[in-house]
């Protein structure tokens, strides 16, 4: 989902054909209305794949770039350097989904029929492969300078920060006005707001992003992640109960 400059949100849910729905937000509610129908013997849906694909979303919106402007594809078509490696910026900036469903699987953040519903589906066997295929300049950088390339103790610092210095932030980050399943078009609305304050700032084509960019960014990767992984929980758990 990216959105035109002054564009609206709902109006900007399309697809490069003009077909409108058809966007990270109208995925977010397709997939969540699938699982919706969980308890119907006769769902006719891949619940499994369904999951999996509401999963993935989820953490794509909350990537700020995932709803960056059309006219660069998300930052797709700005080159630049991270560091001494060419890139393109949607890559440095990237919400890895596989780190948002490591932080809710590893610290119970889901309630038991929704586990139960994940192991029975086969889920948790799928997310051991998916671990291995992620990639985020800004996440592995993290990692290898702070984290000594530990994915473990990236996770729990994140932890941390949703049990502690966010903690009083958690409750209003799991609710969904009129009491909807899931709310995508307010995690839309903040990624745009993160994307023209930190994604886009000071970037142009061929730019070098270095420290500056990257210990300046790295608190709203953070935190992105963090309401990625509580939302995707409550989202599941409004869904299994």
């Amino acid at each position: 989902m990216s959105i035109e400059k002054k564009g609206s949100l709902r109006g900007d849910c399309k697809d490069e054909t003009g077909e409108k729905g058809r966007c990270v937000a109208g995925a977010i509610n397709n997939y969540t209305n699938q699982l919706l129908t969980y308890s119907s013997s006769s769902s006719e849906y891949n619940l499994t794949e369904a999951l999996l694909f509401l999963s993935h979303y989820i953490g794509d919106i909350h990537q700020p770039l995932h709803v960056g402007f059309t006219t660069d594809r998300g930052g797709n078509t700005i080159d630049v350097h991270w560091y001494r490696r060419k890139q393109v910026l949607h890559h440095v900036s990237i919400i890895c989904p596989t780190i948002i469903l490591q932080v809710i699987v590893k610290f119970k953040w889901l309630g038991k029929r929704t586990q139960r519903y994940m192991f029975n589906s086969g889920y948790h066997k799928i997310q051991l492969k998916l671990m291995r295929v992620w990639d985020a300049n800004i996440i592995e950088t993290s990692e290898e300078r702070f984290y000594d390339t530990n994915v473990d103790e990236f996770i729990d610092a994140i932890q941390q920060n949703i049990t502690g210095a966010w903690a009083d932030e958690v409750p209003d980050w799991e609710k969904c006005s009129r009491n909807e399943t899931t709310c995508p078009d307010i995690y839309a609305s903040e990624s745009i707001k993160a994307a023209c304050a930190w994604a886009y700032k000071d970037v142009n084509e061929g730019s070098t992003l270095e420290d500056d960019y990257f210990l300046s960014r790295l608190p709203v990767v953070y935190l992105r992640l963090a309401q990625g992984g509580v939302r995707l929980a409550a989202t599941l758990n409004r869904i299994f109960g």
